[in-house]
């Protein structure tokens, strides 16, 4: 749940990895078993979620090299700085050494289906974040094609959707239109993969960073914490679906009456138990391996 690495210099603290600065532009990024929903973290961690995550991560940049770049140097430990070995017991399989980059302020947000905030606005509006789409459309239904609705990467609070041309203001619209051909293409090599192994990716996130002029994805990719993933066998338009990824604990915490504020309510035990389940399940699926745990 935490790490404390007194000799290295804490970089930034997230909802849910604690990233360290060992100098010369690298930093150790390390996935804690933390989760949060609603941008707050709950005080009971998912066993080992750490390690799924950052392993699922490793295995996407590799599988979408070719379309961008990414921040990933190694999650082989042997191959980190002295400083950071001494550590390896607690960083073996939750831990990747990073290029530093300056990240883009802005969360890339592609969805192929009509859900969460999305379907909210849809109802209210016709549209997702100022998109304009099909009147008629259910709940979980699949969309024409896959549509760009970036989000500010909020310091405290929720982060909020906000229209392309809002994005644009923010970062500038080249930069904006790199995202938007990235995030899209990165999300249709995926769907396309997952769903030949029986996963449909209803929606995703991706982060950017710069890098000496190169765009790179950074953070963590196509993960139950960043995606939703549904089992295709069970799709079915029209309301809630089966899920693989972080909805199941989002679900729970809507269902006892959590105003979504902090502090973030304790999970049961079951609640655990599934959410691990499903994360290593969905791993399983995606590499066709088990997780090294």
């Amino acid at each position: 749940m935490e790490t404390n690495f007194p000799d290295l210099k804490l970089f930034k603290k997230g909802k849910v990895r604690d990233t360290y600065d060992l100098g010369n532009g690298l930093l150790l990024m390390v996935a804690t078993d933390r989760i949060s929903t609603y941008d707050c973290v709950h005080p009971t961690g998912i066993p080992d979620k750490g390690k799924i995550l950052t392993q699922l991560s490793t295995f996407w940049f590799n599988f979408l090299k070719d379309i961008c770049s990414n921040h990933l140097m190694t999650w082989n430990i042997d191959r980190f700085p002295d400083s950071s070995r001494k550590y390896r017991d607690i960083l073996r399989g939750r831990s990747m050494l990073i290029q530093k980059t300056e990240v883009i302020p802005i969360e890339c947000v592609v969805r192929g289906y009509l859900y969460g905030s999305g379907w909210r606005e849809y109802q209210e509006k016709g549209t997702v974040c100022g998109i304009q789409l099909p009147k008629g459309l259910k709940q979980a239904d699949k969309l024409p094609e896959p549509i760009f609705t970036p989000a500010t990467k909020a310091k405290a609070g929720h982060d909020e959707n906000i229209t392309v041309e809002e994005a644009k203001r923010m970062v500038g619209k080249e930069s904006i239109e790199l995202l938007e051909s990235a995030s899209l293409t990165f999300y249709r090599r995926a769907a396309d993969y997952t769903l030949n192994k029986g996963i449909i990716i209803a929606d995703t996130k991706f982060e950017f960073g710069w890098y000496d002029g190169t765009l790179m994805v950074v953070d963590e990719l196509l993960t139950p914490d960043s995606s939703r993933f549904w089992p295709a066998d069970q799709y079915k338009p029209g309301g809630k679906q089966p899920n693989f990824d972080k909805q199941f604990v989002r679900d729970y915490v809507s269902s006892i009456g959590w105003n979504k504020k902090p502090p973030a309510p304790e999970l049961p035990e079951g609640i655990v138990k599934e959410t691990r389940r499903k994360y290593i399940e969905v791993f399983e699926l995606l590499t066709g391996k088990s997780p090294e745990l």
